[in-house]
């Protein structure tokens, strides 16, 4: 009874000055109309954009074909293809080979027998040669050669002399260097990077697509957010139009009319600002899933098909636990990084072993030509008698001497080395096992912080379910306020003013679910990812690599 004298009394007091407020009412009838008017007009002007209608799935694909960190990510793994044919490129056999002409011209070392004063001559020489290294750490090289050389010395045996000779030499390491060597670690580490760099590339796919999936329920969201919001626009303007009407017929105080036109400009401005955060969530999602390439790019409109569904599921949290500490990438990269140090272990460790090595060498040599008389060989007083000479040998001749092995030399022995002191291997290889010893900490560290961000992820999702039912049952409860209020205005035992407050409790319940079923989808998206990827956090984590600290993180990028 209070509330209802109060109400007349305002009614007969604001009678009194209508003349006075005609004007703020003509004015505020003007002002939000016009307003939202001007805003229809220029819909209505605006160009049609192109509209793609998108489900959620289809977002995905077009992510994983075009997202430009995708394809960034995607060059890693060749990139440690090269890398691997780099280091096993140490292994390809080297070829080599060499064509000289030389001329000599010196003075002879003593004129009493040659009777020359300079000895002239020239060489022309060729040779070929293979060597290698193989992956059991021996090595090995082949080397042929070949000349022609001519000379006016009589102390020389052919004038042209031929020669060819063919060596082979084998280094087999027996300790040291037998079941691990630089290239051989090299080629493993390679390797274990190049599978680092497929986990970084299933990371960088796991979190894109996390993050294209919150990213179009959060357009979602929005367009449904605009969606509450013209629905209390339009309470909004109902109310101003039966406002106006109650005063025209002096029912109800001007004063009435100024506060619905204010509620109205107030829902307005709630429609451009969801209007502006369509904007906003959709050009978050095109640069997602969009080549910027595409002549459309900017002004393409997406439209999502698929609504945020909710649908109440048990989160089995053990088993999510289970499954993130089998499937992590960040658990991958640190055991990969531990297989990493392993190698390297092995390598220092092989490494302070002695140096000792079988050696094999083998080689064959001829000679040919035309014969000349040797001076020595001269009995005196016969200087002008004919002299007997062999047979001259063609450089067939030669080379078959060669090849057949006719003058074969072989050698065989035993290498042995060792360093007195410290050596770097030993302080190498006591830095990689401590190293080792904390990575393997680090690694416990990171799988407690697993378990963490998966049980917490899980709550996230069983609070957001809650959150949607308490929603819903709050919308519910305000609908039917309002219900209730405009009943109580229609009828004159209440004011304009717990009308507008419980249309801005029902704009507020109906947000509030709309927010709280996107959430619940978002977090059902991060319980999946986190089972895969990191959710922000980790350490560094250690590996031995050449003897130095190298830290990494574990986590690249944070998904949304």
């Amino acid at each position: 009874m209070y509330r209802q004298f109060l109400f007349r009394l305002r009614v007969a007091a604001v009678a009194l000055a209508s003349g006075a407020l005609a004007p703020v009412m003509a004015f505020g009838q003007v002002g939000p109309v016009a307003s939202l008017g001007r805003i229809t007009a220029q819909a209505a002007a605006a160009p049609a954009e192109p509209i793609r209608r998108l489900t959620v799935d289809d977002a995905v694909r077009l992510a994983l074909e075009q997202n430009l960190g995708i394809q960034i990510e995607r060059i890693n793994p060749q990139i440690q293809d090269v890398a691997i044919a780099q280091a096993r490129s140490f292994w390809s056999p080297q070829f080599g080979t060499s064509l000289t002409n030389q001329s000599l011209n010196t003075p002879a070392p003593t004129t009493i027998s040659s009777g020359l004063s300079t000895i002239t001559g020239g060489t022309f020489a060729t040779s070929l040669g293979v060597n290698q290294t193989l992956p059991t750490g021996a090595s090995y090289s082949f080397g042929w050669n070949g000349s022609r050389a001519t000379s006016n010395s009589i102390y020389n045996t052919y004038d042209p002399q031929l020669q060819s000779s063919v060596s082979l030499n084998v280094t087999q390491p027996l300790l040291r260097n037998f079941k691990i060597d630089a290239i051989r670690q090299q080629v493993e580490v390679s390797r274990k990077q190049r599978e680092s760099a497929d986990v970084q590339l299933h990371t960088t796919i796991v979190q894109t697509t996390s993050l294209v999936k919150n990213t179009y329920w959060e357009l979602a969201f929005q367009i449904n957010n605009l969606a509450v919001q013209r629905q209390s626009l339009e309470l909004a303007q109902q109310l101003l139009k039966d406002n106006e009407r109650r005063v025209q017929i002096g029912t109800l105080a001007p004063i009435d009319v100024v506060d619905a036109q204010l509620e109205v400009a107030r829902n307005e401005e709630s429609v451009i600002v969801a209007g502006a955060a369509i904007k906003q969530a959709e050009d978050q999602l095109r640069a997602l899933i969009f080549d910027p390439s595409m002549p459309d790019f900017w002004s393409i409109s997406i439209e999502p098909a698929d609504t945020a569904p909710f649908r109440a599921e048990a989160v089995d949290v053990d088993a999510a636990v289970r499954n993130a500490l089998d499937k992590r990438t960040d658990l991958r990269q640190a055991k990969n990084s531990l297989a990493q140090s392993d190698v390297n272990i092995r390598y220092f460790r092989n490494q302070i072993l002695p140096d000792v090595s079988a050696i094999a060498s083998y080689s064959s040599y001829s000679v040919g030509g035309v014969p000349l008389p040797q001076a020595s060989s001269i009995p005196l007083g016969q200087v002008d008698q004919p002299i007997l000479s062999q047979p001259q040998r063609s450089f067939g001749s030669v080379l078959g001497d060669v090849l057949t092995n006719a003058y074969p030399t072989w050698t065989v022995g035993v290498s042995v080395a060792y360093p007195l002191g410290t050596s770097t291997q030993q302080t190498n290889l006591a830095r990689a096992k401590l190293q080792y010893a904390q990575a393997q900490k680090q690694l416990k560290s990171l799988e407690l912080q697993v378990a963490i961000q998966v049980r917490d992820a899980a709550r996230t999702v069983q609070t957001n379910q809650k959150r949607v039912e308490t929603a819903g049952a709050a919308r519910a409860l305000a609908e039917k306020r309002l219900d209730a209020e405009q009943k109580k205005f229609a009828a004159g035992i209440e004011t304009p003013f717990f009308v507008f407050q419980a249309q801005r409790d029902l704009a507020t319940a109906r947000t509030n679910e709309v927010l709280a079923i996107s959430d619940y989808n978002k977090s059902r998206v991060n319980l999946e990812a986190v089972q895969e990827v990191s959710s922000g956090g980790g350490g560094p984590v250690t590996s031995a690599g050449t003897g130095a600290i190298q830290t990494g993180t574990a986590i690249v990028r944070q998904s949304q």
